[in-house]
């Protein structure tokens, strides 16, 4: 059985704000850039009373909270105080799964202060994490990844939740399956036109029924809705895409995306380049039209990009693939890389892909 601890930072972004700035304490705070193309970072819990969410346009955010303080995001200093409390992390197990700058797994079933409590480890953190940086953190303490997930935000903020393994069918059974990791909109409306809303409905769903709907992922529900989930925690995650992004000051028509696509090529390449023993297959397009309406290409060429000019070059021919009129008009563009491979498992074999 294993112990596992989500540990999640309070509006993490927002909240290193007010603690560097006094004034900004017990004040509706939006971390966002001003203006028509920005989206919230994060938002304080004062905000938050108001609607505010992360990733919602600058303006709603405004509109809803006029009375909140925008601030520009910091994020070196963000990835600082990360950093502080990964270290925190590491006092405690090496098994850590970070999942971004503000939350990670660890697994505590053996750890190196030989703790027998995963509680008591999970409160020690979070001391430890107030006492040294002046922040607060929530933690889910469970006997797998998806359930101390879940945990970690019921009592928040500050909070700690503990589900024991006898507690796990009673705990998952009346929360909605919008709570399960892939469930987004979309598949809860799959799901509720087969009467399953909870995860107790879900439970009583026959696997078969399930599979023959949803394919492998309808196993992978019906072993959730169990409470089974033994996904481990990975300690070094291998990298599956690098992708950079930009919104451009005015709208623009497609063929004036290049020198964008060309600068964004560049930056992802350079990211690529730090990649030293694994390289990537798949070129990534993405578009986001004025009605923000989200496009991706991708193509897998037979032989992978070798600079950032060809990785340019491959991403401007996937525009020809986008199919729509020529006076559409796009906000944001994107490239990336995916498709990551061991260099040392991938051959280009001559007679495939060209003349010998």
């Amino acid at each position: 059985m294993r112990k596992i601890v989500h540990i999640d930072m309070d509006a993490f972004y927002a909240s290193v704000e007010q603690r560097d700035d006094p004034a900004l304490r017990g004040r509706p705070v939006v971390v966002a850039w001003k203006g028509a193309r920005s989206v919230v970072c994060a938002a304080s819990y004062e905000a938050r009373a108001f609607g505010v969410r992360s990733a919602m346009p600058a303006l709603r955010a405004e509109k809803l909270c006029p009375q909140a303080l925008f601030v520009a995001p910091d994020f070196a200093r963000y990835k600082a105080v990360s950093q502080q409390v990964r270290a925190i992390f590491a006092r405690h197990t090496d098994r850590i799964e970070p999942l971004s700058l503000d939350e990670a797994y660890l697994d505590v079933s053996e750890n190196k202060l030989g703790i027998a409590s995963a509680t008591a480890i999970a409160q020690s953190i979070r001391a430890e994490i107030r006492a040294e940086t002046g922040l607060t953190a929530s933690a889910g303490v469970a006997p797998n990844k998806f359930i101390a997930k879940i945990a970690s935000d019921w009592n928040k903020p500050d909070g700690l939740f503990v589900v024991r393994p006898e507690q796990v069918l009673d705990f998952l059974a009346p929360l909605d399956v919008g709570r399960m990791p892939g469930v987004g909109k979309v598949m809860q409306g799959k799901l509720g036109e087969l009467g399953i809303r909870s995860i107790a409905d879900l439970r009583a769903f026959a696997l078969p029924a399930l599979q023959a709907r949803f394919g492998q992922y309808g196993r992978r529900l019906h072993e959730l809705a169990q409470g089974i989930d033994e996904q481990p925690v990975l300690s070094e995650r291998p990298t599956q895409q690098i992708s950079a992004e930009d919104t451009f000051a005015e709208d623009v028509v497609l063929a004036a995306t290049g020198p964008m696509i060309e600068a964004l090529a560049e930056r992802v390449w350079r990211a690529a380049e730090r990649e030293l023993e694994r390289v990537a297959r798949t070129v990534v397009l993405k578009l986001k039209t004025r009605e923000v309406q989200s496009l991706t290409r991708s193509l897998t060429p037979g032989t992978p990009p070798a600079d950032a000019a060809s990785l340019a070059r491959i991403a401007l021919d996937l525009r020809d693939r986008v199919g729509l009129p020529a006076s559409t008009r796009y906000r944001l563009v994107g490239v990336g890389l995916a498709g990551f491979v061991e260099r040392t498992s991938f051959t280009i074999q001559p007679g495939l892909f060209g003349a010998d």
